[in-house]
């Protein structure tokens, strides 16, 4: 297994979303990533369309999964 591999745990409807779980994994001590196609932010509306990724590395998925899990509580 590479370590090193991103990995989408979470798909979003918008950015915002996508940046406080963000936040939230990066405040717990987990690197994150937000992956978004909408060609630059010229296109806003293509997030809804094909979602906001989150993205952590693949040897920290569990662990960001039971952040996100606990986060909703």
């Amino acid at each position: 297994m590479d370590d090193r591999k991103l990995v989408s745990i979470k798909t979003f409807v918008n950015e915002i979303d996508a940046e406080v779980a963000k936040q939230h994994l990066q405040s717990n001590g987990i690197d994150a990533r937000v992956s978004k196609d909408d060609c630059g932010g010229m296109r806003p509306w293509l997030q809804e369309r094909h979602g906001v990724s989150l993205q952590v590395f693949e040897l920290d998925s569990s662990k960001a999964n039971k952040i996100l899990k606990a986060m909703k509580s």
